[in-house]
């Protein structure tokens, strides 16, 4: 069995993190990004697990949120309709995000196979299939994004923003992801950047 090595750098920024303390969101924002171990502008990622018992005896949740300030991330949304199935068809993708009124999801169904194994798939349960599609994308092309557990494990795992962001941006993501997913749900909340160490976070506000 391969034992995996983590690199120089990421033991040398370890030290930093006290893995005994729960940091406040502010520190623990400071603290990510003094962690940060990429050349590039990383991701910071927010790990939140959930107490099962709160969750109304269902085994998933789901939701969506506005973050204030995006993930940091270009967004491509596109509406269905027919010049898109037909792009779709010939195996041109061109979003990130497709948005559908309820009457073309018997179109997209022809295409289910081609956007269902990559997530791009409308679905009532991610809020991208309504009856104001414009203003699903609106919302979705400023920040909004949807969040899950995992399947069969009561964990949500969320961008909250780059590295690069200033810590009040980062700040207010974060306040925004915990009461949307509701504070009093989760049961361990954990910040970090991209293959960055883990930083144990208070989710009080």
């Amino acid at each position: 069995m391969k034992v995996h090595v983590r690199s120089k750098r990421y033991q040398e920024v370890a030290k930093l993190v006290d893995k005994t303390k729960v940091y406040s969101i502010a520190d623990a924002v400071d603290l990510v990004k003094k962690t940060s171990t990429t050349k590039f502008d990383g991701s910071v990622e927010l790990h939140l697990n959930l107490n099962p018992a709160t969750m109304n005896g269902k085994v998933d949740m789901r939701g969506s949120v506005r973050l204030p300030h995006g993930t940091g991330k270009e967004v491509r949304v596109a509406i269905a309709d027919d010049k898109i199935l037909s792009e779709v068809e010939a195996g041109k993708i061109n979003f990130d995000i497709l948005v559908a009124h309820p009457s073309m999801m018997p179109k997209l169904a022809k295409v289910a196979r081609i956007l269902g194994p990559k997530g791009l798939m409308p679905n009532p349960k991610t809020g991208t299939v309504g009856t104001d599609p414009e203003k699903i994308a609106a919302n979705l092309s400023k920040g909004q994004v949807n969040f899950k557990t995992e399947p069969d494990h009561p964990v949500i795992h969320m961008i909250a923003g780059k590295v690069s962001f200033d810590d009040k941006k980062l700040v207010d993501n974060i306040d925004a992801v915990l009461d949307a997913v509701g504070r009093s749900k989760i049961t361990k909340a954990t910040l970090t950047s991209t293959m960055g160490p883990g930083i144990k976070l208070s989710v009080l506000a």
